[in-house]
């Protein structure tokens, strides 16, 4: 097929290279412009764009895909199917209407479950078993088309970032297969329950503010939805830090308020929450890199009842 793939995160990138590697010839490739990133405010080129160039693929960043000059290059490009992950603008019916398979979306969640733009966090907060990838064709509505088909994947113990790199890699797979089997029209088409569906927004960094009056466990979960951004944050004798991994446990001293360290041995500590524990085992203070809690505990004082 003559492609034009859209996305811009490294979620985005293995796809890429797998459509590549299937011997379809991927006329172009859409990706956000480069943002300003970092203390230093220097443009950095998206994820996408850095492995597109390296596969000698022409880039396109328009700042509004739905500009009529926008739309006509594309149209130019004469794509058979636009494939799109991630790519963070949303697509007009104009664009929708290119080519002759379609557009279709590699989407993280099993959908009509998590439309929107957070799906792997929210599944993660959530405490689902399983989420999944869905390949689905693209329609005006926010994740409302078409199911093709999907693969799902236990969730574990894993984080946002563990979980998206093994999304990525079953996303690139199935995508691979549903454009093989569109080719041969054998490609399923089923519609989507719009009564089983929920939605999820945009994160920001107001979600890492811990509430110790919840379980331990819904906060463990929230420490590994909302890595490696915007992560879960509180302060500790009066020191910012980003909490990285934790652990639920028994409380030893139920006599410590709640939101106060319980327990401090030289490799970790705990702060009580509603019912149990969170042992925090890895952190990052404010201006320095994440880091293991012993290592933290050698050059920082913890003692039991610390709010």
């Amino acid at each position: 097929m003559r492609v034009v793939y859209m996305g811009t995160p490294d979620f985005a990138v293995l796809p890429l290279k797998k459509i590549c590697e299937a011997g379809h010839e991927v006329v172009g490739v859409y990706t956000q412009p480069d943002r300003q990133k970092g203390r230093g405010k220097k443009f950095l080129p998206s994820d996408v764009k850095v492995a597109a160039e390296e596969l000698g693929l022409n880039v396109f960043q328009p700042e509004k895909l739905r500009e009529e000059s926008v739309v006509e290059e594309l149209r130019g490009l004469n794509p058979e199917i636009i494939v799109v992950a991630a790519y963070g603008q949303i697509l007009s019916e104009d664009v929708l209407n290119i080519p002759k398979y379609g557009c279709i979306n590699i989407h993280a969640s099993l959908l009509p479950k998590y439309r929107g733009a957070s799906p792997i966090e929210t599944s993660i907060i959530n405490g689902d078993e399983k989420t999944g990838i869905t390949i689905m064709y693209m329609a005006k509505g926010l994740d409302t088309g078409d199911i093709i088909d999907q693969a799902d994947i236990e969730i574990g113990l894993h984080n946002t970032e563990t979980l998206t790199a093994e999304l990525s890699k079953i996303g690139a797979d199935l995508v691979v297969k549903v454009m093989a089997d569109m080719e041969a029209g054998t490609a399923k088409r089923t519609v989507q329950n719009d009564e089983e569906s929920c939605y999820c927004g945009k994160l920001d960094k107001a979600m890492g503010t811990v509430d110790w009056n919840k379980s331990a466990a819904e906060i463990e979960r929230l420490v590994r939805g909302l890595y490696p951004w915007p992560c879960v944050s509180m302060t500790l004798d009066g020191k910012n830090l980003k909490v990285i991994d934790s652990e639920v446990v028994e409380v030893l001293d139920d006599s410590v308020p709640v939101g106060s360290v319980c327990e401090v041995t030289k490799k970790y500590f705990v702060i009580k929450c509603a019912d149990k524990g969170l042992k925090i085992k890895k952190l990052q203070p404010e201006g320095k890199k994440p880091m293991d809690t012993v290592a933290y505990l050698n050059g920082y004082t913890v003692t039991v009842g610390m709010k």
